[in-house]
């Protein structure tokens, strides 16, 4: 993941027009405003780097959040009205052109984000039940997304361009402006994020385990919305809804270290996640250039397969390792019924009474049971070692 990280940053900083040769790029961040190069990599190319990180690492948590509370590994942003509603409620005021400060869209986006999660929740009963939560979110996520179609059509074709790369995800056109705009929320969620990772590894034991344990899951999956929201909010009001990130980050945090837990998986989740967007931001940028495509797509082109192929691949691992651990010994065979005319016929040929537990006796143990006729033995003659 270092590897890919650093490839990754070093060509959305070299590559494009101008081209700065890696070697070069150093002297270019140092020279500052007063070279062509200098002012393209210093204004434009490093603050939407620093953003691409920090976006992937927030959706990358997230992610994780939202998959360990509701003990599923398709609960993202995206299928329970969370990334539907803050882009709802950013897209809203453009279309209906109220003018609103920069600094307030982030609030707006926090609002919708809230109500999406909200909604999720109240029409699954609070989180009661954790398939109830996200078949009641992905209804949710559909019903806001239809709501963002009207403003659509309602918008003229500025505007309906505008939302249009919006909905998608981009990284385009990004200052250091929007990049300071994320750190206040970032100093709230860090906290959080902190404290909430062990409730999560209580909370994947089940509801009645956690409850055993002291955690009441209800409360817990409503805390783990709510940071989920601070983390996804911000980032939907800067690049928008990019898609796909919470999913793919999360399995590929588990498939590299599977017998850890949520609090080791935390922080390898927001690693992936920002290795995520900043590999999917360089073909956005450059592979049809001039034109520059939205970062969201590239992340849901490659992020679905890719996501869908760990957990499958997890799946059977897990699988052969349970079958590995449940395998018998040679002496506990499959149990069979005695027949009910075996069982007369024992009784009736030497009038010794048989214990009741025969039923539960393997087959081989019968065989062994010392009448080598398959009756079972008298009462008191069944050895331990016997018994299936």
């Amino acid at each position: 993941m270092a590897v890919l990280l650093a490839v990754s940053s070093v060509c959305a900083l070299s590559l494009g027009t101008p081209y700065v040769p890696p070697h070069r790029l150093v002297a270019a961040v140092l020279d500052g405003d007063t070279t062509l190069a200098g002012i393209v990599v210093t204004e434009l190319r490093v603050p939407r780097l620093v953003l691409a990180l920090v976006a992937g690492a927030c959706l990358g948590a997230a992610g994780l959040v939202l998959q360990e509370a509701l003990r599923n590994p398709l609960a993202v942003p995206e299928m329970l009205g969370v990334s539907s509603g803050a882009a709802l409620g950013v897209a809203a005021p453009l279309v209906l052109s109220l003018s609103l400060p920069a600094a307030v869209q982030p609030m707006l986006a926090i609002g919708g984000a809230a109500l999406g999660g909200g909604l999720t929740l109240l029409a699954a009963g609070l989180g009661r039940s954790p398939s109830a939560v996200l078949l009641t979110g992905a209804a949710v996520a559909a019903a806001l997304q239809a709501a963002l179609l009207v403003l659509m059509v309602m918008a003229d074709q500025l505007d309906l361009q505008l939302i249009y790369r919006y909905l998608l995800g981009s990284l385009s056109a990004r200052t250091w402006d929007d990049v300071v705009g994320l750190w206040p929320w970032l100093l709230v969620a860090a906290p959080a994020l902190v404290l909430c990772a062990p409730v999560l590894s209580v909370m994947r034991l089940g509801d009645e385990d956690a409850a055993a344990l002291g955690v009441r899951a209800q409360r817990a999956r409503l805390a783990a919305l709510a940071i989920a929201v601070v983390l996804i909010a911000p980032v939907t009001a800067v690049c928008g809804p990019v898609a796909w990130v919470g999913f793919l980050a999360p399995h590929l945090a588990r498939w590299f270290d599977p017998a850890a837990g949520a609090v080791r998986w935390l922080p390898w989740s927001a690693a992936w996640g920002a290795a995520v967007v900043t590999v999917a931001d360089v073909p956005a940028r450059l592979a049809l250039a001039p034109v520059e495509t939205p970062a969201g797509a590239w992340t849901a082109l490659l992020g679905v397969p890719a996501g869908v192929a760990l957990m499958k691949s997890g799946g059977r691992g897990r699988g052969r390792g349970r079958v590995s651990r449940r395998r018998p010994a040679a002496s506990a065979a499959v149990r069979e019924p005695l027949p009910g005319s075996g069982k007369a016929a024992c009784g009736a040929a030497d009038g010794i009474p048989r214990t009741g537990v025969w039923d539960d006796v393997s087959a081989d143990a019968r065989g062994r049971g010392g009448l080598g006729d398959g009756c079972p033995p008298a009462s008191g003659a069944i050895r331990t070692e016997d018994v299936g």
